[in-house]
């Protein structure tokens, strides 16, 4: 089994990554200091600590979606998985009749592995008949929304532990507790995807497929990885997301695919594969957030939101478009 070498397009796409990542955050730096000098109460303390807390959960569902774009995949069904993670790990929270120092760390190893079990299927199926994954896990995301639903009766579980929706509203460091796991999470899979051979490999496998499976590697094991880190992310997402409400519903989660994959386009992934970071997807994701908090705290209503949201990912891809041009001339 032969070693896989950098693409001779690596320099192209490194020089791309550093582009990306200086534009994405030139652009949210003046989004900033447009907000700071238009936006009541944007600079506050207490604004910032609500940006740290509204943007982790789109922020650890983009750390896995940004695993499965950059092997050219595309997951639609994270937004229903969190439901269904979610409504089974209030369960055992609630009616398991275990401790509480028992149910919840029982509560969240189940969300991971259903997380991760669902990963499992949307690659293995994608891969196996070799089906587009937008149509797979556009099945999932039906799939898993009825389960939740079924799963409950449609009801919400409400009287969660205490311990964890403490947890939701605590601080560490003067940080939101929640913000501080998005952030381990992105420093776990930077470290992933830029100091390891599977990062290597699943840069590689975006570029040029072939190449790697002609170098002794299986590229189907490695997407269907991608896909299972993708969805262990949405298992922790689950958690989060019933820490800062303190219910579990089967109604979460709806529209937060789109929102996680936004921000990987908007930190400079490709959907074709093989261009991204974790560090564009985390800019990304603080971009939105700045940019919808500092709407609302401005009076702009939730539909120009929605209609603003949308033009900065139209030109966000097409500022890409550009970005990719003039990485290939310094490659």
């Amino acid at each position: 089994m032969t070693a896989v070498t950098a693409p001779r397009v690596a320099g192209g796409r490194w020089a791309s990554q550093v582009l990306g990542e200086a534009g994405i955050g030139v652009a949210l730096a003046a989004l900033v200091a447009f907000f700071l000098a238009f936006a009541p109460y944007f600079g506050t303390s207490q604004n910032v600590r609500d940006i740290m807390t509204q943007i982790t959960i789109n922020t650890i569902l983009a750390v896995g979606m940004t695993f499965v774009i950059l092997v050219g995949g595309i997951d639609l069904s994270v937004g229903s998985v969190i439901a269904l993670c979610a409504v089974v790990a209030g369960t055992a929270m609630t009616d398991s009749g275990l401790p509480t120092a028992l149910a919840v760390p029982f509560a969240i190893l189940i969300s991971v592995v259903i997380g991760a079990v669902t990963g499992f299927v949307n690659g293995f199926v994608t891969e196996r008949w070799v089906v587009p994954s937008f149509i797979v896990t556009l099945g999932m995301l039906y799939v898993a929304r009825g389960a939740a639903q079924q799963y409950t009766g449609a009801a919400t579980i409400y009287n969660l532990p205490p311990g964890l929706t403490r947890f939701g509203t605590a601080t560490f460091a003067g940080l939101p507790a929640v913000f501080v796991v998005a952030m381990l999470l992105v420093a776990v899979a930077w470290f992933v995807l830029s100091r390891t051979v599977f990062g290597r490999l699943i840069y590689a496998t975006g570029n040029n497929e072939e190449a790697v499976r002609l170098s002794g590697h299986r590229t189907s094991l490695i997407k269907v990885a991608c896909f299972v880190i993708g969805g262990a992310c949405v298992g922790i997402a689950a958690i989060i997301y019933m820490a800062r409400l303190g219910v579990a519903s089967p109604i979460l989660g709806q529209g937060y695919e789109l929102n996680a994959i936004a921000a990987v386009v908007i930190g400079g992934a490709s959907l074709a594969g093989g261009r991204g970071s974790v560090i564009g997807t985390l800019l990304g994701a603080c971009l939105l957030g700045v940019l919808s908090n500092g709407l609302n705290l401005m009076g702009v209503s939730d539909f120009q939101r929605t209609m603003v949201t949308g033009a900065v990912i139209i030109v966000a891809v097409v500022l890409d478009a550009y970005r990719r041009r003039l990485s290939v001339r310094l490659s």
